[in-house]
């Protein structure tokens, strides 16, 4: 697999049109949360991120140094830190007073923290990405993990992937087994910690921090010429489609309340990241692959753009999400003709801002190339040009 494959931004694109599906409170949710077996647009979203992480900032360690690297990757995490503040500004200061004093039970409760302790205590925790509020738990996420990625490159450089993948499966075991919350309590001895477990994100970054690693270690394999996925689809075509269509009917047996997991639910537990979630994206990855020939005229035009910007678009989905919550007062979810129009202000807010972006990535390129152009020749030592 090689070079810039459109396909994959449209897959990142769909992920975040599925993401917002499912995270806006209309009857359309229920019918797009995991509807393929057990696992949810954030995987794929991770994922991905992850490859073209892994990929991207891999060529420019090869073409400019490990240090020009470690700067880019350090400034988009610091890009990013600075969506999730404005995020957290939007949140505070727009949407909690609305909460306050209307009935808008849905967001106070998503803010329960905040009412608790106060504005400038809750955004100083929330600054610091210790209280994560729902909906505004996933940016940390990526954040931290983009910006300690350069160790793990430093890491699988100097020892090989084996050890970092290992040393985070060993975290991940851990994390099945109770290690966010022992660090807790350690964190809550040693520095007074005062925000609840349940308050600092649902995501178990101990856990979740394998997938981002693995995704990136592909993403490196890709910038190699390494990454040998089409023949891998093709071996595991039979055993990926047993898995997959276990794992689907698994899926809705569970839903129809005729299967109860018991413990082994934390298998497939979406929070602490479960084997059994790998195992399943994994089979339909393969098939995804294995049959992309087929799926390819599904790569649009508006999920393209929309997957180049992901970042942009994630951060404008969830002010759509707040938007809807909001007007959604007291009921349930979104009723009627009005959870048509919200869905398609989310979807149209979504696409203008990768017009947008897509619009400044061109004039900064343009601007870029003609600067290039401009540079003028150096002036050699050679005397017979004179």
């Amino acid at each position: 697999m090689r070079g810039r494959l459109e396909e994959l931004d449209a897959l990142r694109g769909l992920m975040l049109v599925w993401i917002t599906f499912t995270h806006l409170p209309t009857a359309l949710s229920q019918y797009v949360n995991q509807p393929f077996g057990f696992f949810a647009a954030t995987e794929g979203f991770i994922f991905l991120s992850a490859l073209f992480t892994g990929r991207i900032y891999f060529q420019i360690a090869e073409r400019e140094g490990f240090g020009a690297m470690c700067r880019k990757l350090w400034i988009r995490a610091g890009r990013l830190y600075c969506y999730q503040l404005l995020l957290l500004a939007f949140a505070f200061v727009v949407e909690a007073p609305i909460a306050a004093h209307g009935n808008r039970p849905a967001v106070h409760n998503l803010l329960d923290f905040y009412f608790a302790v106060g504005r400038t205590h809750a955004f100083v925790d929330a600054a610091l990405m210790i209280y994560r509020p729902p909906l505004l738990d996933i940016l940390p996420l990526y954040i931290i993990f983009l910006a300690l990625t350069p160790f793990a490159l430093m890491l699988a450089l100097r020892f090989g992937w084996k050890y970092v993948l290992g040393g985070g499966s060993v975290l991940w075991l851990l994390a099945q087994f109770g290690l966010r919350g022992y660090v807790y309590h350690l964190m809550t001895r040693a520095f007074g910690l005062h925000v609840p477990l349940n308050e600092m994100g649902a995501f178990n970054l101990w856990a979740w921090h394998l997938w981002w690693l693995i995704g990136v270690w592909l993403g490196v394999r890709w910038a190699k010429g390494d990454l040998q996925l089409e023949a891998w689809a093709r071996r595991m075509t039979v055993p990926a489609a047993i898995v997959a269509v276990c794992f689907l009917v698994l899926r809705y047996v569970q839903v129809a309340d005729m299967l109860d997991f018991g413990k082994a639910g934390r298998l497939l537990d979406k929070w602490d990241f479960g084997i059994g979630r790998m195992i399943d994206f994994a089979a339909v990855a393969a098939l995804a692959i294995r049959f992309r020939s087929v799926l390819k005229p599904l790569a649009i035009q508006p999920l393209v753009i929309l997957g180049q910007a992901s970042l942009q678009v994630f951060s404008v989905h969830l002010v759509c999400v707040f938007f809807a919550l909001t007007i959604m007062g007291d009921n349930e979810i979104v009723h009627g003709w009005l959870s048509v129009v919200v869905i398609l202000i989310s979807l149209s807010s979504l696409v203008l801002t990768a017009k947008i972006s897509a619009t400044r990535r061109a004039k900064a390129n343009a601007s870029h190339a003609a600067a290039e152009v401009n540079i003028p020749p150096r002036v050699g030592l050679d005397t017979k040009a004179a």
